[in-house]
């Protein structure tokens, strides 16, 4: 079959190429369409893009096989397109949407936190303390909670976190 004077498997090959190119500029430039498909997920252009490179890709192979005439080719293309972009959208864009991964982290959120001293705290002085966290080590100014002295190597709980100072207290796990 031919259409504007080009075979099908010509087209299918073109849209495939032209899909792809937009796929990898939109991997590139995609913040700055981010908002598009906020309110309808069928008009994400992730969704649209891989719609179109899976429904000719799949075109294109059928009219290669050439098992069914093209008209069937045409609709057997958009229905895998159609399932595959789906899956694609609910497998892989809603749970990257809904991913929140952050390296930083608040003050607030040390509270109750497990640290080892690093730099030796003084009466009414301060030292320092590296807390291990999910997004690396964390090395911050303390000092004592009720103004006592810890050592070197100490585990400490973090007990409050003022002005950027960690005021933590000494901590031994008890085996009851």
């Amino acid at each position: 079959m031919t259409l504007f004077g080009y075979s099908l498997e010509q087209i299918f090959l073109v849209v495939l190429i032209f899909a792809g190119l937009a796929t990898i500029l939109l991997m590139f430039f995609g913040d700055a369409v981010e908002g598009i498909g906020e309110g309808l997920p069928i008009f994400n252009p992730s969704v649209i893009l891989s719609f179109l490179t899976l429904m000719s890709a799949a075109g294109f192979i059928l009219e290669k096989l050439a098992l069914f005439s093209s008209v069937w080719n045409i609709i057997a293309a958009c229905i895998i397109g159609a399932i595959l972009s789906a899956i694609f959208y609910l497998f892989v864009l809603v749970p990257l949407r809904s991913a929140d991964v952050s390296l930083a982290y608040t003050e607030e959120s040390l509270g109750g936190q497990l640290g080892r001293v690093i730099v030796p705290i003084p009466v009414d002085g301060f030292g320092e303390v590296v807390i291990e966290t999910a997004s690396g080590m964390i090395s911050k100014r303390a000092t004592g909670y009720d103004n006592e002295a810890i050592d070197y190597d100490v585990t400490v709980l973090v007990v409050e976190v003022k002005d950027g100072t960690l005021l933590v207290k000494s901590y031994e796990k008890k085996f009851i």
